[in-house]
Order: structure tokens, then C-alpha cells, then sequence
């Protein structure tokens, strides 16, 4: 698993771990938030596995393999504590984080991630898409990349200005490597049973805001924040 870290790392400074999303790597999706994060924490910034430079040979696509992957990343980093924020599809990884090893992730903020959702919602939710959504999370065409980038970004949607052939290079460049292995950690998120997990997530068009509501009737105990 592929890390991006502190050059220095300042231990009067807490450790945040930042997880991406599922439509990209650590890279674009943080591009704009590490310069001024890392002002007030060492950052920590994992490729998931088959994103950016991270992969395996073993078969496990669950959320807790990528957990476990990203925690015990962070012990061979000589993290000892650290809290996490994770969005979209690292909503999952970043829950089972916490779940796994609650003696190293102290807090956990998920973002736009559709964990808690029950059987019903997810599936409502699904056919409201318009379309597989294997197909929008893994692009293969300008079309269906104008899909994703529309659910998924609010501002600088370079869908909207970007010709179709400049999508096709980027999608040449994103989503090439590892497509068979992507869409089965897809498969794996939609075919596996409603949870109750954490209690923050923002308004979203891919995992609505009810989600969190949702966790929150679970989780009587934990606020619910709506952005």
C-alpha cells in the first residue's frame, strides 16, 4: 500500500489520515486540501488498494482487508494514534479502521459515504441512478465519466467544459489499471448486507443525506451532523 507522509513529521502535531473516495486516487482527490491541512496535522494519505500505486495479489475485497491494510501501513510509519477522515467509498475503510483498531484511530469524520444505509434505501437508491452503477463508478467512455463527475463533484466539474477527447486521455490515465478489481469492490459493497455505522455524512447525491439519519436512530448515543 502506497502512502503519501509528512516530509518531517512535528510531533507536537496531531496525525490525521486522510482515505479517497472510490471515482479516484489519493492525489486528485486531495490535491487542494493537503497545503493547508498540513499547517495543523502530519498527514497521512493512503492509496486504497488497486488506486494510484497500491495493489495485491490476494482476493479479499472487503472494506476491513483495506483497513487493515491502511492501519498496519500507518504501525510500519511508527503511527501510534491517529484520527481519520474518509470519503465516499473510504467511509467504509475509514469505519472499519475505528472498529478494527480503536486502541490507534482516536476519531472519525465519514463524508458522502452511503454507510448505514438499510437494504431498502440502498437498493431505492440504486435504481434511481439511472443506470449500473458499475458502469459510472468505473468509466470507459466520456459519458458515463460526466455521470460520475456530476454526482460526485460540486464545484470545478471539469466534466462540464472538458471535451470528450481530453476525458478519454484522463480516463486512459485514472481508471485503466485494476478495472476487474475495482468493480468487484463495487459488487462486493452492493452485495453485502445493511450495518449500522458512524453518524456524519454531508449532503450527497450518490449517498444521500437520510443515510446518516439513519445511522443516527441507530446510534441513539452519537449526534448527527448535517453539513
Amino acid at each position: 500500500m502506497h502512502f503519501w507522509t509528512p516530509t518531517h513529521r512535528r510531533f507536537n502535531k496531531p496525525n490525521l489520515v486522510l482515505i479517497h473516495g472510490y471515482g479516484s486516487n489519493s492525489l486528485w482527490q486531495f490535491l487542494l486540501q493537503v497545503g493547508p491541512l498540513s499547517k495543523s496535522f502530519n498527514l497521512y494519505v493512503p492509496d486504497l488498494l488497486f488506486f494510484g500505486k497500491s495493489f495485491t495479489k490476494r482476493t479479499d475485497r472487503t472494506e476491513a482487508f483495506q483497513a487493515k491494510c491502511v492501519c498496519e501501513g500507518l504501525r510500519g510509519l511508527g503511527v501510534e494514534k491517529c484520527s481519520v477522515y474518509a470519503i465516499s467509498y473510504g467511509g467504509w475503510v475509514g469505519y472499519r479502521t475505528a472498529e478494527m483498531y480503536p486502541e490507534m484511530v482516536e476519531k472519525v469524520v465519514i463524508v458522502s459515504s452511503g454507510v448505514g444505509a438499510t437494504e431498502e434505501q440502498k437498493w431505492n437508491h440504486l435504481g434511481k441512478l439511472g443506470r449500473d452503477v458499475r458502469e459510472i463508478l468505473c468509466p470507459e467512455t466520456p459519458e458515463n465519466f460526466r455521470s460520475l463527475a456530476n454526482l460526485t463533484i460540486h464545484k470545478y466539474n471539469v466534466g462540464k467544459w472538458a471535451p470528450d477527447f481530453f476525458l478519454r486521455e484522463f480516463i486512459t490515465v485514472i481508471f485503466k489499471n485494476y478495472k476487474k478489481e475495482r468493480v468487484e469492490l463495487v459488487e462486493h459493497l452492493i452485495a453485502q448486507k445493511a450495518d449500522s455505522d458512524l453518524p456524519i455524512l454531508t449532503q450527497d447525491r450518490v449517498f444521500p443525506v437520510f443515510f446518516g439519519s439513519s445511522i443516527a436512530k441507530v446510534l441513539s448515543s452519537s449526534p448527527f451532523d448535517h453539513a
